[in-house]
């Protein structure tokens, strides 16, 4: 799993992860995407939800449903960007793919780690901070849909809010796993020459450095299985609807009121709350 060197005092310490895990992350993310859409096709069944929301409030809904303002989006394109350069810089090298890439990769994160820094300051005071965040209703619908997955009697489960809990928890792993790499990344930035500060090896101790190492190399590869997932779900046919709206900001109507619940995403403008945005 890891890689060991002796330090200058004699100290055995990590230096980086073993990259054999390239190849586990990519065939565990390659086993995923075929056991879902092998579910999907033969085992799925049709959803099914409890009661919809009163006429009068499908009535005054717009034609189109604004799901992501463009602050949000540009966000999403230019955070996504950046992680593809960071991964195939990071990890084409290890594969046998010699470029010049460390000056790529450092831009690369720099880029993520402001377009970051923004997202949380614009998700905390510009949008819906919780529609993210798994509630009540989340955990409660997920219990039903599990007994009625496995035949047991239970009672049908709302439409989601604007985030099914899936997207939430994938959030949360993304998050946890970006932030490691990113805080990793700012103190190994030491070693390398940037813009930013002087270069300083010896900031950190040798068993310091190469935990932090290891640390990089395992939320890189953890994002591998993650990205692979993501663009998986993005072009799905039934998913197609909300990666459209990531580009065009709005989704339709039939498709909102398919999988959502109008009382627990409130369209914006229909009442005093605004809509939960976010990426």
């Amino acid at each position: 799993m890891l890689e060991w060197a002796t330090s200058p005092l004699g100290q055995r310490v990590p230096i980086h992860i073993a990259w054999f895990l390239i190849w586990v992350a990519v065939i565990a993310g390659l086993l995923f995407l075929i056991g879902h859409a092998i579910y999907v096709r033969y085992w799925a069944k049709q959803k099914e939800f409890a009661s919809e929301p009163p006429a009068t409030e499908i009535r005054e809904l717009p034609a189109r449903i604004p799901r992501h303002t463009l602050p949000a989006r540009l966000f999403h394109w230019i955070m996504a960007a950046a992680m593809f350069v960071l991964l195939f810089t990071a990890f084409l090298p290890k594969v046998g793919v010699q470029f010049n890439w460390v000056t790529y990769h450092w831009i690369a994160g720099s880029v993520l780690t402001v377009s970051i820094l923004f997202h949380m300051i614009h998700a905390t005071f510009c949008m819906d901070f919780w529609s993210i965040w798994p509630d009540r209703a989340d955990l409660e619908d997920a219990g039903r849909r599990c007994r009625r997955f496995f035949g047991k009697s239970a009672a049908l489960p709302g439409k989601f809010a604007k985030y099914p809990l899936e997207n939430k928890l994938y959030h949360g792993v993304v998050m946890l796993t970006g932030l490691a790499v990113i805080a990793s990344g700012i103190c190994m930035m030491f070693r390398v020459r940037t813009i930013f500060f002087p270069r300083d090896p010896y900031l950190f101790s040798d068993m310091t450095w190469g935990l932090m190492y290891v640390l990089h190399g395992l939320a890189g590869v953890g994002l591998i299985t993650l990205t692979m997932v993501h663009v998986y779900f993005a072009i799905r046919p039934e998913k197609l609807p909300i990666t459209a709206s990531m580009v065009v900001g709005s989704m339709s109507r039939e498709f909102y009121l398919k999988e959502h619940d109008p009382r627990r995403w409130v369209v914006e403008g229909l009442s005093g709350r605004s809509t939960a945005d976010g990426d």
